[in-house]
Order: C-alpha cells, then sequence, then structure tokens
C-alpha cells in the first residue's frame, strides 16, 4: 500500500495499490480537462468524505454501496441541501471511475436512498434557490443613473451590467474577456470573440454581438480607462479610488470583486433585497442574475426555448426552464382554455 496525496496540500493522504495510485496520478495530470470550479468541487467533496470515512471506519476508496449510503444519509441529518447530496453523490462517482473502480453509485441501494432524500426534501419543504432576475427594466434604471459618470468605477460597472445582460456570458466567462476580443462591424457595433464558455470548449469558440446601445457603453469605458490601445487587457480590471485604473491590467478580477459590481447596481437603482431567502441566498442580484433575467426576457417577447439555450449556452432544457418558469405560469394549455371561454 502506498500514500499519496492528489494535486493538493489541503487534501488529505489516504491508502490505495499501485494500480489505482497510479491511475489517480493519470487523473491529476490531465486535470485540465476538467473546468477549474470542477476541479474545486471535487477536492472539497474528497476532504469532506476522506474525514468521515477516518471518523466512523469506513472504507474512502474503493467505496462501497453501504458505506455511501450512509455518508449520504450523513449529510442530510447534516442539513445539505438535496442538490448538494446529489453533486457529492456525483463527485465519488466520477472519482472511481477515473480510479479504474466501480462507481458505488451503481448499486440499487444508493439510488433509492438518493431518491428518498430528495423524496424527503421536497415533502419538507425545500426548494431549489434562484438568482434574482436583472432585467431590461433594471438596466434603463442603471443606464439612467450611471450614464456619463465622472467616476471610472460606475463607467465600468455600468459597461459590465450591459454585457452580461446582453451576452448571457457566465462571471468567469466574463472575467476573462480581452480588448483584442473585441471587433466591430460594419454599423460600427461591437462584436466579441469568446474563445470557450462552460458548456462549449472548442477551437472555434463562439462570437456574441451588442447592439449600439451596450456596444457604445463598452467603447465609452474602455476610451475613459485608457485601454483602448491594450490588446492583452482586460476589458473589465480593477479601479483605484483615485479613479485611475490600476496595473497591471492583465489578470482578471475576481468573483467577489465581480458580484460587489450588482451589488453597487443594486443600490443605485433602489432596489430592495428580499426579506425571504432561500438558506439565506439570493436576498438581492448575483452573479447569475443578469443571465436569468435575460432568460425571462426573451421568453415574455416569445423567444423559443431553444434560442434562449442557444444565447445562454445551456445544454439542458430543465435549466432554462427553471429560470423562466414563472414566466412561462400562464401560457399552459389550461389557461388558455379558461381564458378562451371568458
Amino acid at each position: 500500500m502506498t500514500e499519496i496525496t492528489v494535486a493538493n496540500p489541503l487534501l488529505q493522504p489516504f491508502s490505495t495499490n499501485d494500480d489505482i495510485s497510479a491511475r489517480l496520478a493519470a487523473f491529476v495530470r490531465d486535470r485540465e480537462a476538467f473546468s477549474s470550479n470542477t476541479w474545486r468541487q471535487l477536492l472539497s467533496v474528497m476532504r469532506i468524505c476522506w474525514r468521515w470515512a477516518e471518523e466512523n471506519r469506513r472504507s474512502f476508496l474503493p467505496m462501497t454501496p453501504e458505506d455511501l449510503r450512509d455518508y449520504l444519509l450523513h449529510l442530510q441529518s447534516a442539513g445539505r441541501a438535496s442538490s448538494t447530496i446529489a453533486t457529492h453523490a456525483a463527485l465519488i462517482s466520477m472519482l472511481h471511475r477515473n480510479a479504474g473502480l466501480v462507481p458505488p453509485n451503481v448499486s440499487p441501494d444508493v439510488f433509492r436512498v438518493v431518491k428518498k432524500i430528495n423524496r424527503a426534501a421536497v415533502i419538507a419543504g425545500e426548494r431549489t434557490g434562484q438568482a434574482v432576475p436583472f432585467c431590461r427594466q433594471d438596466l434603463k434604471k442603471l443606464d439612467a443613473a450611471w450614464q456619463g459618470s465622472p467616476r471610472l468605477q460606475q463607467l465600468r460597472d455600468l459597461a459590465f451590467m450591459h454585457i452580461a445582460y446582453s451576452t448571457l456570458l457566465r462571471l468567469s466567462e466574463l472575467s476573462r474577456l480581452r480588448v483584442r476580443d473585441i471587433s466591430r462591424a460594419a454599423d460600427g457595433r461591437i462584436i466579441l470573440d469568446v474563445a470557450w464558455t462552460k458548456t462549449i470548449v472548442q477551437s472555434g469558440g463562439i462570437v456574441k454581438a451588442l447592439s449600439r446601445q451596450s456596444s457604445q457603453r463598452l467603447t465609452e469605458w474602455l476610451i475613459a480607462a485608457g485601454l483602448s490601445g491594450e490588446p492583452d487587457a482586460m476589458i473589465f480590471c480593477p479601479v483605484h479610488r483615485a479613479n485611475c485604473v490600476t496595473k497591471p491590467r492583465l489578470a482578471p478580477m475576481s468573483t467577489p470583486c465581480l458580484e460587489e459590481i450588482f451589488l453597487r447596481a443594486r443600490n443605485a437603482v433602489g432596489v430592495v433585497a428580499r426579506s425571504r431567502t432561500n438558506k439565506g441566498r439570493y436576498a438581492g442580484w448575483s452573479g447569475h442574475s443578469a443571465r436569468v433575467g435575460a432568460a425571462q426576457d426573451m421568453a415574455r417577447k416569445g423567444f423559443s426555448v431553444a434560442q434562449i439555450m442557444q444565447e445562454g449556452t445551456w445544454t439542458r432544457t430543465e435549466t432554462v426552464m427553471r429560470y423562466i418558469r414563472m414566466v412561462e405560469a400562464h401560457k399552459g394549455a389550461m389557461i388558455g382554455l379558461m381564458e378562451d371561454d371568458e
């Protein structure tokens, strides 16, 4: 038996045989095949699960169906959401597959306990949280508040909110945009060359065209910040309190810094935070709000689910339907039947 640590000094070592060790080493070597968020989640689940296995004298790798069943029930008793428990189960399965082992999830015992956990959660009133939508009307109010501001931070934040809403890109995808990714159509409107997204990883990438107003707001920010002649600079970079862009400008802004833009936007237009939240989350606008709001606005305008999925690079219809379910509620067949009679 050999002892290994999987690519993270925070992760506790666990024992395994040489064949599994070699396969895990290859898995770690190819970790760029997965998004950084997936890898972080995997390491977090491994830490939590390994500690539970050590404390309860259970097997971590390979994990038996009985042990996985007990582990998932432990997460439920600890108050974890059913979606979080499902993520743990999926990542444990992923680890076993890449170690060349049969995932314990294939057992009917595990399938039943997952179904049991989900059913209990729904009956108890658990609901999947959803970001507060940032819609077109919100963008208009924000534009009126920040347009032509002498403060660089507000010009940057306004351009950011325009791009976030117009492109439906995720925070990580917005943070990677550089000045060299900008080109212009014949009428002057901006086209963004997005190298890759969470769900589209291919050499051609995707392109996102901006409206005239969004193109103007982005142009105003780039000129005011002096970024137009710096192709390697990030489009959205930090602004110093002295009202100048900080240097160097080559590193993406962090997720917390981008999240703060939504907070400032909410304060600027006077949106009141929700009194009822989902486990303390989604009281106000957050990093996903522009995607949700844009999807809902497209649904209100009658665009098809397929069109909305294409704009947001979603791969699962269920995700989009969850975002637009409140908009679509009054488009059902029964509502049509009742209101035709009325």
